[in-house]
């Protein structure tokens, strides 16, 4: 999930329904409000967060302390103009990127994906083997060969490959994939785009690569 941090509405907006429509969860949130949502917000909220990205307000070079003592999820600054001493002055203040509008969802996913694997060791653009998992809006490729997939499917793949050191949670995974905040749409889902995706791989790789356990959740095994 990511978390776009501006004061105009309409921007917001325009994000959440530009990663809806790349089947990336987000939501919005007023920055006279952000502070407060982050102090409430509880810890399996915050593990869902792929990454902040903060629109042009006054208080911005102060949010990285703020939200670096809640969530390590990369922080990514969109910029109105191109302004040298302004990029300097966000990246002096802890800000992982600066990305000038207007640019394509794709390229923040890629970008904020580029910051993590920085920050927090995760995979590189690709596992290695006979899977190849990207992290960039492209399907999975198995030996090669493409192996296209819903959107959903697509990014719980990704998201358990970036999170193969651990097993994570049938409530971590509705989080990320579908928001915190909705409603909609019971976590149950989860389970059915899990048996899904696990079939299709074990018809294409012969193997499971995605260990279920009852009440434990799912890890990427490889």
């Amino acid at each position: 999930m990511y978390v776009i941090v501006d004061h105009r509405e309409t921007v917001g907006d325009s994000y959440v329904s530009g990663f809806s429509r790349e089947g990336f969860s987000s939501l919005s949130i007023a920055e006279s409000e952000f502070k407060e949502w982050l102090e409430a917000a509880s810890e399996h909220d915050l593990e869902a967060v792929e990454g902040f990205l903060l629109g042009d307000f006054e208080e911005r070079p102060a949010y990285p302390e703020i939200i670096r003592s809640h969530c390590q999820a990369p922080i990514i600054a969109l910029s109105d103009v191109k302004s040298l001493s302004q990029t300097l002055e966000l990246f002096t203040a802890g800000i992982d990127d600066v990305v000038r509008k207007p640019v394509h969802i794709r390229e923040i996913v890629a970008r904020s994906e580029a910051v993590r694997r920085r920050m927090l060791g995760a995979p590189k653009p690709a596992a290695e083997g006979r899977l190849k998992v990207f992290f960039d809006g492209r399907d999975p490729e198995v030996e090669g060969v493409p192996l296209p997939l819903p959107r959903r499917e697509r990014h719980i793949l990704e998201y358990l490959v970036k999170n193969s050191r651990r097993r994570v949670t049938k409530t971590q995974i509705f989080n990320t994939i579908y928001g915190i905040f909705n409603d909609d749409v019971d976590e149950s889902v989860v389970e059915g785009h899990m048996s899904k995706l696990r079939k299709k791989l074990r018809e294409k790789l012969g193997y499971d690569v995605i260990d279920a356990k009852r009440y434990l959740g799912y890890q990427y095994v490889g």
